[in-house]
């Protein structure tokens, strides 16, 4: 199974960003604008997992989400992996708390699961938007782009979602966990 740990932004807050890129869908050659229900902010990819190490991993999951308090986030700018110059990956960013501490564990809780993690790049929160198959300047895009500011929201809930590959990419919700309520004075 290929999985990966995510947040997933409100509906509300997925409005927002359709809204702010709607007008460039289908502008840039090559760009293949990832579908709606794709739209999440991965915090852990593990690759392909045994079947076995899933109970263990989810417990894990579940231990990590309760260690870690709710984050208060919003969807802003973009910007491109590697460049925007020489573009594979249109994101929009992450604003407000940090997600490292969570993403950290998430990532651990794979390890010690036994997943084999193939992605050890340093955490960058985004939600990719769209991907091109070779490098492409998207610099006028990001730039059309870097005003966008969401409306703030809350991340409540830890994810974790098989990945369907194929000639429709889907997602399969294999379960969730509440993160921490924030402490009150």
């Amino acid at each position: 199974m290929r999985l990966f740990a995510a947040v997933v932004p409100p509906e509300e807050a997925l409005d927002e960003v359709e809204r702010a890129v709607a007008p460039y869908v289908g502008q840039v050659t090559g760009l293949r604008w990832a579908g709606r229900p794709t739209w999440h902010i991965t915090l852990a990819f593990y690759g392909e997992v045994p079947e076995r190490a899933l109970p263990d991993l989810e417990a894990r999951l579940a231990r990590a989400a309760h260690r870690h308090t709710v984050l208060d986030l919003a969807l802003a700018g973009a910007g491109a992996f590697s460049s925007a110059r020489r573009a594979r990956v249109l994101w929009a960013g992450v604003a407000g708390d940090p997600m490292t501490r969570l993403a950290d564990s998430a990532r651990a809780a794979g390890r010690r699961a036994g997943a084999p993690q193939t992605d050890e790049k340093r955490f960058h929160a985004h939600l990719t938007l769209a991907r091109a198959r070779t490098d492409t300047d998207l610099r006028d895009l990001v730039e059309s782009l870097a005003a966008f500011a969401g409306t703030p929201w809350r991340a409540e809930r830890l994810h974790l979602f098989r990945s369907h590959t194929g000639p429709q990419v889907r997602y399969e919700s294999l379960g969730d966990w509440a993160l921490a309520p924030v402490k009150q004075g």
